[in-house]
């Protein structure tokens, strides 16, 4: 498997390094495991969300919002610096159990991750993601083509979640959002401890030796594309910049 931590960049972006990998899955190559951020985003999944969105979002949140139709199922979410993205590139013919077991060990995934930094966490039956007693920490969408998964899961790392109270998070009413850094009662865990965690706890919930954490250049060459064009757009956020805090 290989694993690549993308940084900060654009949802549309990373949607199309996503597509090329997927193609690469169907067509016999390993599985990929993507690690990034997004620049403040709202998404729509392909179930609904338009009516959970505030026809003025961007005098809500102050400043620029992109907001994004996304093929992943779900209602609405939104992303942010602060937030660790996951979005496995895994070929389901190689596993048991369809696509209900693969999103089991996704979030079995986080579960074990956030156990490490001393958060609790669990499902809820019928509700896809990652609750604790304080709220969603993370949600979960995917799409799949040809037995290959698209999209994945997003973990909320840093205390600011104000994007959250702009939103009805996936569409349910009274969800609150929560995160790692809110949950836990020792030192902030920074987003690299965070990504990097997360991986271990993949690996060990899908049997795969861990691989060692590759960069965008190494994407771009593995996707035969240079580096500005297959990987590099930083979303030009300041706290992209920086670990989470």
């Amino acid at each position: 498997m290989h694993v690549f931590d993308l940084g900060c960049i654009a949802y549309q972006r990373a949607f199309e390094i996503q597509l090329r990998a997927q193609t690469m899955v169907i067509e016999g190559g390993d599985d990929m495991l993507l690690l990034l951020e997004h620049p403040p985003t709202v998404t729509l999944g392909r179930n609904a969300g338009q009516e959970n969105l505030p026809p003025n979002l961007q005098a809500l949140w102050g400043a620029p919002v992109d907001v994004v139709h996304s093929t992943r199922g779900g209602n609405i979410t939104c992303h942010f610096p602060g937030q660790m993205v996951a979005y496995p590139i895994i070929n389901l013919k190689k596993r048991t159990g369809g696509v209900r077991a693969y999103v089991h060990d996704v979030e079995e995934a986080a579960i074990r991750a956030l156990r490490h930094f001393g958060v609790a966490a669990n499902r809820r039956p019928g509700f896809p993601g990652v609750w604790t007693t304080g709220g969603k920490i993370a949600s979960l969408g995917i799409a799949v083509h040809r037995y290959a998964t698209l999209h994945g899961l997003a973990m909320n790392v840093s205390k600011d979640l104000s994007l959250f109270n702009i939103i009805t998070p996936c569409g349910l009413a009274g969800v609150t959002a929560t995160s790692v850094q809110r949950e836990q009662t020792g030192p902030p865990a920074g987003m690299d401890q965070v990504k990097r965690r997360f991986l271990e706890s993949f690996c060990e919930v899908f049997g795969q030796p861990l691989p060692a954490l590759q960069g965008e250049e190494d994407c771009a060459a593995l996707l035969g594309s240079s580096p500005n064009a297959a990987t590099a757009n930083p979303c030009g956020h300041a706290a992209c910049l920086k670990d989470a805090s």
